[in-house]
């Protein structure tokens, strides 16, 4: 069975390859993949948006000592971002918590959004996407990611199979959670469900809600 031919698949349909525009909002979720803050730093610089939330608290499988929004923050401060553009939120544990968190700092701040731009890893742009719509329906959203092929995020042998079934757990909620109010529903093409199947059976399930 090959693998790669099955994970792409579901690679290529979790990346919106949406075409960005300006914004109100960089919106910058936290994980444990640091090019995620240097793809939100790379927009500011462009003249994105104006303002910056890094939102990230300690996730379940983070490897920094820090909260992830802490690091995203610093990193994107290394990189030219000013300071004083960035709003840090670090309470959330998961895609639902940084939205919540993040609408309730921009409330505190006397900030109003109209469009956002979210920034996440690769392979979970489009559960992000339908998280967001769901979670903040009165925003304009895009989403993106940093860019970068299946072929090179999955080059690390010792974390391709994590990743993997990773994103297969992702591909999973994008089925389920609609039905539990927390994500939009979004329609699943069949060959990338088989994908999703085989790839199950392979054993990359180590991610999937039992």
């Amino acid at each position: 069975m090959d693998v790669d031919f099955y994970a792409k698949k579901i690679w290529d349909y979790m990346l919106m390859k949406q075409p960005l525009e300006k914004a109100d909002l960089i919106f910058v979720l936290g994980n444990n993949d640091i090019r995620v803050a240097e793809r939100a730093a790379e927009l500011f610089l462009q003249g994105y948006a104006p303002i910056v939330v890094c939102s990230g608290g300690f996730g379940k499988r983070t490897r920094f000592e820090k909260t992830e929004a802490e690091v995203f923050s610093e990193r994107m401060i290394e990189l030219g971002v000013a300071k004083d553009s960035i709003l840090i939120e670090s309470r959330s544990t998961n895609t639902g918590e940084n939205v919540q968190f993040t609408k309730e700092l921009l409330k505190e701040k006397g900030i109003t959004v109209k469009k956002v731009i979210a920034v996440q890893k690769p392979y979970m742009e489009r559960r992000t996407f339908a998280t967001i719509q769901k979670q903040w329906p009165d925003v304009e959203l895009l989403v993106t990611s940093p860019m970068i092929s299946y072929e090179s995020y999955a080059n690390d042998e010792s974390l391709k199979k994590r990743f993997i079934s990773l994103m297969v757990g992702d591909l999973q909620r994008i089925k389920e959670y609609p039905a539990l109010g927390f994500q939009i529903p979004q329609d699943i093409p069949e060959d990338v469900w088989g994908a999703y199947e085989q790839l199950v059976a392979l054993g990359y399930d180590e991610y999937l809600i039992k």
